[in-house]
């Protein structure tokens, strides 16, 4: 941290010499990667909206914790986000309902009790922070597990990545080959899951899916082919986090959604790429 600082500050611009922007440019240089590389599969397993609804269960887990008396709502919420994975996991496993309907319902169901158990005594106002996050509040020791979080993350991706995507591109293939189909798709639910709701009090649950989709989505457009695919996404991703950065502080803006306008231009340039 202090080598990455001493080279930061060395930059000469004037939003390098704050020490809390030294520290969320670290945390999008880590961010940005991670979800880069689970946009993609979340993408080819038609999993954008599953990721929405962690999103918004944040609100729930943190009641949860609330009520639990947990002082740092963080770790109820990464629970209740894990046990709402594994449900819809295995709803969409055993039931004959479509899985977009599976999601909404569990989705409109926690944003409800979220809601309801946050307002009890005028309390919701405490945590409405959550609902846009702020990546300039992130601390040295949040950053070295964003660190770890990125690490296990690129393992599971560089392990397991074959495995991941013959899964979501044809199951039934995937189980003649022998891989265990819901074993993988509750490991990847259970990441997304861990990585969205981390990242939820930095970039906020109104915003963070979009956030997760749109670099992705815009690689689509312009790829040819898987390589190309991830390493577009994560160009995308990383550019745009750095410009959403850096025209927040001098616009004083929200960084995530910031974030987001800048994934979203690329996005509406690659629509063009893809018409040509």
């Amino acid at each position: 941290m202090i080598a990455w600082a001493s080279w930061v500050g060395a930059l000469p611009f004037d939003w390098a010499q704050f020490s809390f922007m030294q520290n969320a440019l670290l945390a999008v240089v880590l961010v940005t990667p991670l979800f880069a590389l689970l946009g993609c599969l979340v993408i080819q397993n038609q999993m954008a909206f599953f990721s929405d609804a962690i999103g918004h269960a944040a609100l729930t887990g943190i009641a949860l914790g609330v009520l639990l008396g947990i002082g740092n709502p963080l770790w109820s919420m990464i629970a209740f986000a894990l046990l709402l994975a594994l449900g819809i996991t295995l709803l969409r496993r055993y039931s004959a309902v479509p899985t977009d309907t599976i999601i909404s319902l569990m989705m409109a169901f926690t944003v409800a009790l979220g809601v309801v158990l946050l307002s009890r005594g005028g309390g919701f106002a405490n945590y409405s922070r959550f609902l846009i996050g702020d990546i300039l509040t992130v601390s040295p020791s949040e950053i070295h597990g964003l660190g770890i979080l990125l690490a296990v993350v690129v393992l599971l991706w560089t392990t397991l990545f074959n495995s991941f995507f013959l899964t979501f591109l044809n199951r039934s293939l995937a189980k003649s080959r022998g891989i265990r189909v819901w074993v993988l798709e509750g490991i990847f639910a259970a990441v997304v899951a861990v990585v969205v709701t981390v990242c939820i009090q930095w970039v906020g649950l109104l915003v963070i899916n979009s956030l997760l989709i749109l670099p992705a989505a815009a690689a689509r457009n312009m790829a040819v082919g898987l390589r190309s695919y991830h390493l577009m996404a994560l160009a995308i991703s990383l550019v745009s986090g750095l410009a959403g950065l850096i025209f927040s502080f001098y616009w004083g803006t929200a960084t995530g959604a910031t974030i987001v306008l800048f994934a979203m231009a690329f996005f509406i340039v690659s629509l063009v790429f893809r018409k040509r």
